[in-house]
């Protein structure tokens, strides 16, 4: 069974984009859009998902996330995910 989430999302107004991981893709997107009331992510609304992939084990999840907020992590993403 498939409970981890790697996402990444796109801020198309900013030109921004973030890396996170979750255990409920659904409620950690809507607080990046409306429910948080701190945090990096609200300067940058709205926020759309442009990419997920799935993880048995939290740690795979970590270990993904973590690569892909490096250079080569950033290059991967502009390299195969569409940001429209």
């Amino acid at each position: 069974m498939l409970e981890f989430v790697v996402y990444v999302l796109w801020s198309p107004a900013h030109g921004k984009r973030y890396v996170g991981m979750t255990s409920n893709l659904i409620k950690r997107f809507a607080s990046h859009n409306k429910l948080g009331t701190k945090g990096w992510t609200i300067r940058y609304r709205p926020w759309k998902v442009v990419h997920v992939e799935f993880y048995e084990t939290k740690r795979d999840a970590l270990l993904r996330e973590k690569l892909l907020k490096t250079g080569k992590g950033r290059e991967w993403i502009d390299s195969n995910v569409d940001f429209k």
